[in-house]
């Protein structure tokens, strides 16, 4: 691996004991993950995992006519290609990245080889990947009973604690097609925020101003999933 990025980084690389990260330290390399960058489609086998740092990636459910919403987001807390060591090799889901910015990868039969044997290794995984299906699980509830103003502050906080900063660059087109929902509803959400004092937006930036304002404006769902990630895998709350 390249000195560039430090494996612990990424939360989940630096909950594995010191023994295991030394030695999957060779098998890491660095990438640039550019906005909108698309690492896998669906149905195609994975050939690598990916463990972002400063990055964060929108697992999406695409549909036949191209309509697609966000299942899950994947930041700093973990790895986007959990079909790998599930069994499954595939998943009818897209990645894409969702907020630009750096991570590392590892070969798809290197952490397959690391899974199958078993110990700490195999019991990380397994509790992220509950964690992981925790939040697919909210995502959907909240589409379908929460206002888009609480959907809107419950995407918006999921993703600052992905972050080291306050502000997310993203475009109006994006954040319609993670929630689901019109570019006109995203403009429509986010200015009744900004109105509200919680951000400010303009356009492709959208910088938090209150985040406990955020915290109190957004429904449970935020809440159940961020202890769960808690629970599961000791990532201190924000």
């Amino acid at each position: 691996m390249s000195a560039g990025i430090d494996p612990k980084d990424n939360q989940l690389l630096g909950a594995l004991p010191s023994e295991i990260l030394d030695r999957w330290r060779n098998s890491l390399e660095d990438v640039d993950l550019p906005l909108g960058q698309v690492l896998y489609e669906s149905g195609t086998v994975l050939s690598h995992v990916y463990f972002p740092t400063t990055a964060i990636v929108s697992l999406l459910y695409v549909m036949e006519d191209g309509a697609s919403a966000e299942i899950a987001v994947v930041g700093n807390e973990g790895l986007v290609g959990v079909s790998l060591f599930m069994g499954g090799e595939s998943t009818p889901s897209r990645a894409v990245v969702q907020s630009g910015g750096l991570g590392l990868i590892m070969k798809a039969e290197t952490l397959k080889s690391e899974f199958e044997r078993s110990g700490p290794v195999l019991r990380l995984l397994l509790r992220y990947t509950q964690a992981l299906i925790t939040q697919m699980a909210q995502t959907a509830v909240c589409n379908r009973h929460h206002s888009l103003d609480q959907q809107l502050c419950r995407w918006l906080l999921l993703s600052l604690d992905r972050l080291s900063v306050q502000e997310l660059i993203m475009t109006q087109e994006l954040i319609a097609n993670m929630l689901g929902v019109r570019r006109e509803g995203v403009t429509e959400g986010a200015l009744k925020l900004q109105k509200a004092g919680l951000i400010r937006y303009t356009r492709g930036h959208i910088t938090v101003l209150d985040r406990a304002g955020l915290e109190r404006r957004a429904c449970e769902c935020y809440a159940v999933v961020k202890k769960e990630y808690v629970r599961l895998l000791s990532i201190p709350a924000h």
